[in-house]
């Protein structure tokens, strides 16, 4: 009997290029780290946190985003909810992944980087074993200033070169309102002249000016997000040109009210369009789920072929931080999975 493309979909092997790894912690979680190190929650009860799971816009969302990493204090703890990471993952046939931290949200609270990412690496080091290769990019908080950004950066010098193999580039996020891209121009040129590699969050909430910054002020080799680029014709032709790829999150863009309904996506017209867009899943904890519900959600909305689903999950492979051998070789076992495309539609 042959598989549903849901069927196919969810055997696939396929990579994620954009996973907040604290916004992997399920409310569960929340509450047996909380009461394993004695932090007091404002919710009473595991209902009441997932209650709070109603965004207005991407503000509402990292208020309780930031009370909920707040449960993160020992190495034991990162390697818990990094763990319970790699299980999803692996559930959902995900064998690279590149993952997010966000050292900011635990240094002000007296939690070393060091400790976050020793506890990140053992449980990535075991999903390794099992499959899931994996890298580690260190995201600066963009509310913040750009001197907070650079004392980040300096302070996480050794760990680039202990964690060499998995800790490979940095990024940015947070609210986009207010913070453009152009903040952190001196952050992104020290990382840069070491020879890290380099993302941003652009062009979710802020406009499609701040994809061109990314692009041509921090020199990013991805964009995250991405998805308001569709608003300048001049930025998709740009995108599809370089095939600077977009990490693209459908799940959280409906949750953040992005988009008021997921057939209002812009994933297709931009993957018509030439341009390099992977799925993801960005918060999945807190936006309803992990990879494999982000591509069923949007091939369910927008209708994708088989030929288009092939395509995204090949950009994802493709657009890794991976080297050439590792790409052909991921590229190839997708290709013996999926089998023969369709002729293209002319």
């Amino acid at each position: 009997m042959t598989p549903t493309l849901a069927e196919k979909i969810a055997g696939a092997p396929k990579a994620e290029l954009h996973i907040h790894i604290e916004g992997s912690l399920e409310p569960e979680v929340i509450f047996a780290l909380a009461k394993r190190n004695g932090v007091k929650l404002s919710y009473e009860s595991i209902e009441a946190l997932k209650q709070a799971y109603e965004f207005s816009d991407l503000q509402s969302f990292l208020d309780i985003y930031y009370a909920g990493a707040s449960v993160l204090l020992t190495e034991e703890d990162f390697y818990t909810m990094t763990a319970a990471y790699v299980e999803r993952a692996l559930a959902d046939n995900v064998v690279h992944a590149e993952i997010f931290f966000d050292p900011q949200t635990h240094t002000e609270r007296g939690v070393a980087i060091s400790t976050a990412v020793a506890g990140i690496e053992r449980a990535l080091a075991e999903g390794e074993q099992r499959g899931l290769t994996s890298k580690l990019i260190l995201c600066f908080l963009r509310h913040l200033s750009e001197a907070d950004a650079l004392a980040t950066y300096e302070a996480a010098l050794p760990l680039f070169d202990t964690y060499a193999h998995r800790l490979i580039g940095v990024g940015l996020d947070s609210s986009e309102h207010g913070h453009p891209p152009s903040k952190f121009e001196r952050v992104f040129a020290k990382a840069r002249e070491r020879g890290l590699k380099l993302v941003a969050h652009a062009g979710e909430e802020g406009p499609p000016s701040y994809i061109h910054e990314a692009l041509d002020l921090l020199k990013v080799d991805r964009v995250d997000h991405g998805v308001r680029s569709i608003e300048d014709p001049a930025l998709v032709a740009r995108l599809a040109d370089s095939r600077v790829a977009l990490t693209v999150c459908p799940l959280s863009n409906i949750k953040l009210r992005v988009f008021d309904d997921m057939k209002q996506h812009t994933l297709k017209q931009l993957l018509a369009q030439g341009v390099a867009v992977t799925v993801n899943s960005d918060d999945p904890a807190y936006f309803g789920g992990y990879v494999n519900a982000n591509y069923f959600a949007t091939v369910d909305a927008l209708d994708l072929s088989e030929r288009e689903v092939y395509m995204i999950l090949r950009n994802g492979f493709e657009a890794s931080f991976v080297s050439p051998e590792e790409k052909q070789a991921l590229i190839a076992d997708l290709d013996a999975y999926w089998g023969p495309l369709d002729p293209a539609p002319h």
